[in-house]
């Protein structure tokens, strides 16, 4: 019997080999063809795509930051510069570890906690991840130093040498030129895409002055670089460069050597001190004091520093000149004389008896001139030279009263009073020239005759900066020519044209007698000017007027004790004043704070006298040298001063004829 064997099927088996074979070669072929088409996607049909892609993970475009112009004063001193600076930077996106770099960092430089708020303050802010983020200026050559030994540890690190503004003269200019400082989250939110594009690679912008208005032509245009890197984000070269283009220089009108006088003569005393060239409006000297160092703001000011500055009760952040607003007291009388020469209200012979007070008809109550309160008596028969020179009161009380406030109102404005002047820098503040609308809208009342008194002499609601004092001043000077006063005098030596806003017609007779009754405040016997020997030993004439503002109100009765009062209450003095008359050529406001001590040497017009000396002369004169024979002036301080002298009689309660505000004024 046979069993059954299964023989193998060789044939059957190589047919299964073979479909085998043949569907891992198609399988394979397969996928060498997906292989080919791949590469040729990548190689030739995607080629410049990738190619760009890949040069751009080495290859970037990084801004290059213009250089700031320069701003000069009319001589070409040089007032605001830059410095070289080696700055400490972050490229955040080429630091693996931000916190473990910034920890190396503290061990190799000093980085206080400031810098690393402001530091993060930035990082928040960046625009471009590639930018570098400054976390310390001005680093010492020490540092440098460790920073390149221990260049290995520092994944996107760089140290770049930067220039940096820098201002020479501290605050003599802080007001004037102001200052830059970091772009902060505010300002950028409101950049458009073309100012974005203009400050990447800077972070500083103009904040205050002549750095804020004239920003667009100072920043200069952005260029760029194409920088090659290494794996880790170091540059190895630069590829090629679009130089930035440097922002155009500035020369300011102002006179570094007025301005210097001026700051010298003012030290130590709170107030303002503005001079501007008749014939064009350019502003001279324009001092606010006490002033401030800009070189604080420029890289970031620290938390204690700008507390300081913020709490001080001399608040050395205000531009006075701009900003302060304060009763013009007598030096409003000269445009107030003129308004009414023009309207008809007065002549030059017309006369007044002061009795040393004023009555308004009908009523009982007493405006008192302030030779009452001084000595005890009236001008007696006064005209308008005289009133002018001796600064009655009692004339001009008269003279609001005929001439009205509607008629006030539009002559002054012709003056630049109760509006912005317009200057070159911002924040100016537009004082008080009122009227019955501005007090129907602001106080709710109608106006009262009372009113038209107070007005006659700067107080009442009239406030004035010292910008719109010398600019009142100067359009007298120039009779009736009222040009907008402008700091800048040429943009990369090109002549900046003075604007003439208005010009007010009026007689040369009215011009004349206005003109006489200054020169006589100066050279009279009774001029109020006189006794401070304004005018002595100079060849050329001074025409002026002096003022005394009340600062708070003194009740009917009371005695004015001036050490009584705290410093912030006294009176503040003030002066203006052009020379030379024949052919005026510089117009001067000056005001001191809460200053009045009643002494010759402090008065005002001696300081507006060492700037027509330099000015018109020349002649400069150092710190403490005496002037005319008067000691040179102190600063203010609290110190009681015992003078006593008898006040205005107190208001009626009448709303009719109830002062707004105090009514002496010298």
């Amino acid at each position: 019997m046979f069993e059954n064997h299964h023989f193998k099927d060789h044939q059957r088996e190589a047919r299964m080999f073979k479909i085998r074979l043949g569907m891992m070669v198609a399988i394979m072929a397969l996928l060498f063809c997906v292989l080919i088409y791949r590469y040729y996607n990548l190689q030739i049909v995607n080629h410049l795509e990738y190619a760009t892609q890949s040069e751009h993970n080495r290859v970037h475009v990084e801004p290059i930051a213009p250089t700031r112009g320069i701003i000069y004063d009319r001589n070409g001193e040089v007032l605001a510069d830059n410095r070289a600076s080696f700055t400490l930077s972050l490229v955040v996106n080429k630091t693996m570890n931000l916190d473990a770099t910034l920890s190396v960092l503290r061990t190799l430089v000093d980085i206080s906690p400031v810098d690393l708020e402001k530091f993060y303050k930035l990082k928040k802010q960046q625009i471009h991840p590639l930018d570098p983020i400054p976390l310390r200026y001005r680093l010492s050559e020490e540092e440098i130093a460790r920073l390149a030994v221990n260049e290995f540890r520092l994944e996107g690190v760089q140290v770049d040498a930067e220039l940096v503004r820098y201002y020479p003269y501290g605050d003599l200019f802080a007001h004037t030129i102001g200052y830059v400082s970091r772009i902060n989250e505010t300002e950028q939110q409101k950049f458009s895409e073309e100012q974005l594009r203009r400050y990447s690679g800077t972070h500083s912008i103009g904040k205050t002055g002549i750095e804020s208005s004239y920003e667009d032509v100072l920043l200069g245009e952005v260029g760029s670089k194409n920088v090659e890197t290494n794996a880790r984000g170091r540059e190895i070269r630069v590829l090629d460069r679009n130089d930035p283009k440097q922002g155009k220089n500035v020369t300011l009108n102002i006179d570094f050597k007025l301005q210097q006088q001026a700051a010298i003569t003012l030290a130590g005393r709170r107030g303002s001190v503005v001079a501007i060239d008749v014939k064009t409006g350019g502003i001279l000297t324009a001092v606010s004091n006490p002033g401030f160092d800009p070189n604080l703001f420029v890289t970031g000011i620290g938390f204690n520093d700008y507390k300081n500055l913020n709490e001080s009760p001399d608040t050395p952040l205000i531009n006075r000149f701009i900003q302060g607003q304060f009763p013009s007291g007598s030096t409003i009388k000269p445009m107030m004389g003129l308004a009414g020469l023009h309207y008809g209200t007065t002549d030059a012979e017309r006369t007044i008896s002061d009795p040393g007070y004023f009555m308004l008809p009908g009523s009982s109550h007493k405006w008192g001139d302030w030779s009452l309160r001084a000595l005890g008596r009236g001008h007696g028969s006064v005209n308008l030279k005289k009133a002018i020179a001796e600064s009655c009161d009692t004339y001009f009380y008269d003279l609001a009263v005929r001439t009205g406030v509607d008629r006030l109102h539009e002559f002054g404005v012709k003056f630049g009073l109760g509006n912005r002047t317009g200057i070159d820098i911002p924040n100016e503040r537009p004082g008080v020239w009122p009227s019955r609308e501005w007090k129907r809208a602001k106080k709710k009342e109608a106006w009262y005759p009372g009113d038209n008194v107070n007005m006659g002499i700067g107080q009442g609601f009239v406030s004035v900066t010292p910008l719109q004092l010398a600019v009142m001043t100067a359009t007298i000077a120039s009779r009736g020519d009222r040009y907008r006063p402008r700091l800048v005098k040429a943009i990369d030596g090109v002549e900046v044209a003075p604007i003439l806003e208005e010009h007010t017609e009026a007689k040369k007779e009215h011009w004349d007698a206005v003109y006489d009754g200054m020169l006589s405040a100066v050279y009279d016997p009774g001029g109020t000017l006189t006794r401070y020997k304004l005018g002595l030993g100079a060849d050329y004439q001074i025409a002026a007027k002096s003022g005394t503002a009340q600062v708070i109100n003194i009740a009917q009765g009371a005695k004015y004790v001036i050490g009584s009062l705290k410093v912030e209450h006294r009176d503040h003095v003030l002066f203006v004043g052009f020379a030379p008359v024949d052919d005026p050529q510089i117009a001067i406001a000056v005001i001191l704070e809460n200053d009045d001590h009643l002494k010759t040497s402090e008065n005002p017009s001696l300081l507006a006298r060492t700037l027509f000396d330099a000015h018109l002369r020349g002649l400069y004169r150092p710190a403490g040298e005496p002037i005319h024979g008067f000691p040179a002036p102190k600063p203010t301080t609290a110190a009681p001063v015992t003078t006593e002298a008898p006040v205005e009689p107190e208001h009626s309660e009448s709303p009719d004829h109830l002062p707004e505000a105090p009514v002496f004024s010298d």
